[in-house]
C-alpha cells in the first residue's frame, strides 16, 4: 500500500471522525468508530456529518485501492448517506464494498451498525471517479 493510502493517515479530519480502519482491500474497507459527547449536535445526539464523513472515507480509501495499480485514485462525486436511527454513543462498526467497478467511475455501499446491536444507523452510497494520481 502506497505511504498516501495508509488507512489510518487519512487526514486530521478523518483522525477527529475517530475513524480506525480495520481491513482495506480495492473489494472492502471494514473499520469502527467509538462514539462519545465529542460528535455530538446540541441536543445529545451524534452529528450525521460522522456518518457521512466516515461513508465518505472508507469508500475512497477502498475505491482508490482498486485502482492505485493504475497509478490513480478515487474521488468522490456523490455521497448519499441516509441516516437510519439516532445514537449517543457505543461502537459502530463500518463496511464499504463495491456495488460497481468500472474503468472510470466506481459506486460503493458503506453501512454503518451498532456493534453490540447489529442495527444499522446509517447506510451510503457514494459515487467516485478514477483519476490519475498526481505527479
Amino acid at each position: 500500500m502506497q505511504p498516501h493510502l495508509d488507512p489510518n493517515n487519512f487526514s486530521r479530519f478523518v483522525q477527529g471522525v475517530g475513524l480506525t480502519v480495520t481491513e482495506a482491500t480495492g473489494k472492502r474497507v471494514a473499520g469502527h468508530i467509538d462514539l462519545g459527547p465529542h460528535h455530538h449536535t446540541p441536543w445529545g445526539v451524534v452529528h450525521g456529518g460522522v456518518y457521512t464523513s466516515a461513508v465518505e472515507s472508507a469508500a475512497s480509501l477502498g475505491a482508490s485501492l482498486a485502482v492505485e495499480d493504475q497509478h490513480q485514485f478515487a474521488v468522490g462525486v456523490h455521497n448519499a448517506t441516509d441516516f437510519l436511527r439516532a445514537a449517543k454513543s457505543g461502537r459502530v462498526d463500518i463496511v464499504a464494498e463495491p456495488l460497481q467497478q468500472g474503468r472510470v467511475q466506481q459506486l460503493w455501499l458503506v453501512t454503518v451498525t451498532e456493534t453490540n446491536t447489529g442495527k444499522a444507523v446509517a447506510r451510503g452510497q457514494v459515487r467516485l471517479q478514477n483519476v490519475p494520481l498526481p505527479s
